[in-house]
């Protein structure tokens, strides 16, 4: 992805936020240059990868497959000194557009809808090869238990939610002619180096193409304590 793409995708994501009244952190703020002056204090931002996360899944088609993200809090699968024991992240997701099929071996979540247009959630039970079991998927609609046949298309409309346990396939993306979905994420710690298991090989974090400076940076470009020297 171009930065310059990267930077106008955020500018849109904060200007979303906004209109819905949805605030974020004072972090997701912060410069690079701010990021350079942050010591040790903002150790928690950066070891549990806090803050933007825009990917394209390697696909180069940001529009068609991706996802913006913000991780407003997390903790950490390996550093006791964090306590937290959950996650949440907000979703900014497009018409049309799809986050691929793939499972969490370690986390469970809740898939929320906050506003905007109506999410369109597809699940499949995973063999034990990993591949799509044709069972039927039992999943939780806010607190109301369901079964659905594989593969089949939950609508979660505003306000709506779904559960998801480990090892249940889904994709998502915005239902046509609705508009972009300000959704959410509340699981137990995530932790995207390790924990997600898509159905076709992909690139979870983007190649960029630094074709001007970053307005702000990703979670996985924050530099070490003390580098503005």
């Amino acid at each position: 992805m171009k930065r310059s793409k990267i930077n106008a995708l955020i500018r849109d994501a904060i200007a979303f936020c906004k209109a819905h009244q949805f605030q974020l952190p004072p972090f997701a703020f912060w410069s690079p240059d701010d990021w350079k002056r942050k010591g040790s204090e903002a150790d928690e931002i950066r070891d549990c990868m806090l803050g933007w996360d825009l990917t394209d899944f390697g696909t180069g088609e940001f529009e068609k497959t991706g996802l913006a993200l913000f991780t407003i809090r997390n903790g950490h699968p390996a550093a006791d000194r964090y306590v937290k024991t959950y996650c949440e992240k907000l979703l900014l997701i497009g018409e049309d557009q799809v986050t691929p099929m793939h499972f969490h071996w370690a986390k469970s979540e809740d898939i929320i809808n906050r506003g905007g247009g109506n999410l369109l959630v597809q699940l499949y039970n995973a063999t034990e090869d990993e591949q799509l079991a044709d069972t039927d998927v039992t999943v939780s609609t806010d607190g109301v238990r369901r079964t659905v046949k594989a593969g089949e298309i939950v609508r979660l409309t505003p306000g709506e939610s779904i559960t998801l346990a480990r090892r249940v396939y889904h994709k998502f993306w915005g239902e046509t002619g609705k508009g972009m979905v300000l959704g959410g994420e509340v699981s137990a710690v995530n932790d995207d180096t390790t924990d997600n298991r898509f159905l076709e090989p992909l690139g979870r974090f983007p190649a960029i193409e630094e074709d001007e400076p970053p307005l702000h940076l990703l979670c996985s470009e924050y530099p070490k304590e003390g580098s503005e020297n």
